[in-house]
């Protein structure tokens, strides 16, 4: 079973009203709740049962849900922090990208995507290569073998209450918000 982490520790983030986050940190603990109320039916249903069969299926998107939802959180913060320009998630960016800043374009390009989803900074374990790539939904479009650095919510509830439909104006608030302290250290680990 899963217990919800407390992100109220975000409450008075620059460019995030507190009504909004804690809007979104009900939605998050939805897909908490949910998770552990499958993995309870898991328990008592028939294997080859049709419930099972659709719950499944539906597990990957409630999992994920709640696991990208605590990276996201996860990656913010109220303390302005920097990446750290010696260090090897910063010359990677470079060398993938040509430029921290146009690494920054990358993200913001994806981000304003039309649909839902995510935006992820992901590397590649076997060979260190980074991707910023699109997420549908929740679970469509993970690359396997790849481990999330940075995680961007672009579904509308992540920005509508604050943002209306300037999505732009919040993934400049998001990019201010980085706990690049939390990226790197994913980095690194």
């Amino acid at each position: 079973m899963y217990t919800a982490k407390d992100f109220t520790h975000l409450l008075g983030l620059a460019g995030f009203s507190d009504t909004m986050l804690t809007n979104h940190f009900t939605l998050y603990n939805g897909y908490v709740n949910n998770i552990n109320t499958m993995l309870t039916k898991f328990e008592t249903l028939d294997q080859a049962s049709m419930e099972m069969s659709e719950l499944s299926r539906r597990f990957a998107w409630e999992y994920d849900g709640m696991k990208m939802h605590e990276l996201y959180f996860g990656n913010m913060t109220k303390e302005k922090t920097e990446i750290n320009k010696e260090g090897e998630l910063y010359k990677r960016l470079i060398s993938t990208y040509g430029s921290y800043e146009k690494w920054v374009e990358v993200l913001k390009a994806k981000g304003m995507m039309r649909g839902i989803g995510w935006v992820m900074l992901s590397v590649d374990t076997d060979n260190g290569e980074l991707y910023t790539h699109w997420i549908r939904e929740h679970e469509i479009g993970h690359m396997v073998g790849s481990k999330s650095l940075l995680i961007m919510d672009t579904w509308e509830h992540a920005y509508m209450t604050d943002y209306g439909l300037k999505k732009a104006d919040y993934i400049n608030a998001f990019i201010s918000a980085i706990d690049w302290n939390v990226v790197e250290s994913r980095y690194k680990a």
